[in-house]
């Protein structure tokens, strides 16, 4: 694996879709079409009941410029467990060891922080870029408070990030967005794929630099 080409594209394509399912066998579908609209970047999430076994048939087929990744990655254990299935990169909620077991591995990471504090730690730790987790409990202004002081570290933006907030994000100097809700929708629930690629394509545009 490659952080400075995961952190490249990350900065290129600005859009890592999260999918969380609750149902096994509903990740998958949502994930191709997802890639069928354009999306090089996503993580599927520990939580979802099928999570390794999805990644893994993805990351068999998928194109070579898709990026699949595991999310809600938390102990050196799912770490192992997410590499081992063939994920590309890992996304933490918070700091955690599965930060420093991807670096040791090689395996790009997004870690997950919140204050300056956190940012720092997770860079140290080895993050190939922070996630400001939840962003939409302080918006662009938290974003930039944090930048401004550590312009060294790139910062994605992850929680409650719809298509409207994409151009002031970008304003502060966020490199890329972590979005769930807000593409999936109703998807995960069995909800319209045509519907799920519409707004894949809103999101695709939006988000590219």
């Amino acid at each position: 694996m490659d952080p400075e080409r995961f952190l490249a594209e990350l900065k290129q394509s600005g859009l890592c879709a999260i999918i969380r399912c609750r149902e096994a066998g509903a990740a998958e579908p949502i994930a191709r079409r997802l890639i069928e609209a354009g999306v090089r970047m996503l993580e599927v999430t520990l939580t979802t009941p099928d999570a390794e076994q999805t990644i893994q048939a993805l990351a068999t087929d998928a194109p070579a410029e898709v990026w699949v990744g595991a999310g809600t990655v938390i102990s050196t254990e799912d770490a192992e467990r997410a590499r081992a299935a063939g994920a590309r990169f890992i996304v933490t909620p918070g700091l955690c060891p599965a930060i420093e077991a991807a670096a040791s591995a090689g395996l790009p990471s997004l870690g997950g922080a919140w204050t300056a504090s956190e940012v720092m730690e997770a860079h140290r730790r080895g993050a190939t870029a922070v996630k400001i987790f939840p962003a939409s409990s302080g918006g662009p202004a938290h974003l930039k408070a944090l930048r401004d002081p550590l312009p060294h570290i790139p910062l994605v933006a992850v929680g409650g990030v719809g298509l409207d907030d994409i151009a002031p994000y970008r304003a502060v100097g966020t490199i890329g967005f972590g979005v769930g809700g807000p593409l999936i929708g109703d998807a995960a629930r069995g909800g319209s794929l045509d519907a799920l690629a519409e707004r894949a394509g809103e999101f695709v545009r939006a988000c590219r630099s």
